[in-house]
């Protein structure tokens, strides 16, 4: 009996055994981030440079009023960009009082992931850098490196 109680809170509670992401290629490779910390995506807008800042930070933008700086995850990930102009956007985070956003190539879509679709970082990635990304998914015959936005903002 308690097999089936287990079984039936499992089924309710199906949706905490999925999170939704923003998949967008940045180079060649598709990255994804969890959708709950994004507040929009923009087309790319004129970036303001910031004198002395790191060499990933591009500059801020003013958004509807707010002063929001921008990360180049090319430069920080130092990896090539890929496609046309047109296609770039800004995705913005928002984290309590902390806004951020950050350029990719091409956003392609909005997914569900299931929890047991993700693989985590230690068991894929051994690198220093790892504190950057939380695993890689696997969606159909693609790989989506999921990454850890909260921790590459405050770095």
């Amino acid at each position: 009996m308690e097999e089936t109680v287990n079984l039936d809170l499992r089924d309710s509670y199906s949706q905490d055994d999925e999170i939704q992401v923003v998949a967008f290629n940045l180079g060649k490779e598709e990255y994804a981030v969890d959708i709950l910390n994004v507040q929009e995506i923009e087309r790319v807008l004129n970036i303001t440079r910031v004198p002395r800042s790191t060499n990933y930070i591009e500059g801020v933008v003013n958004l509807r009023g707010n002063i929001i700086p921008i990360i180049n995850l090319h430069k920080k990930f130092n990896l090539q960009a890929e496609g046309n102009e047109e296609e770039k956007r800004i995705i913005v985070f928002q984290f309590d009082d902390f806004k951020a956003g950050i350029i990719v190539d091409e956003v392609s879509e909005v997914l569900r992931l299931g929890k047991e679709d993700i693989e985590e970082t230690g068991k894929v990635y051994g690198s220093i850098n790892a504190e950057h990304i939380k695993g890689v998914a696997k969606v159909d015959s693609r790989l989506l490196i999921l990454l850890d936005i909260f921790n590459i903002l405050e770095s």
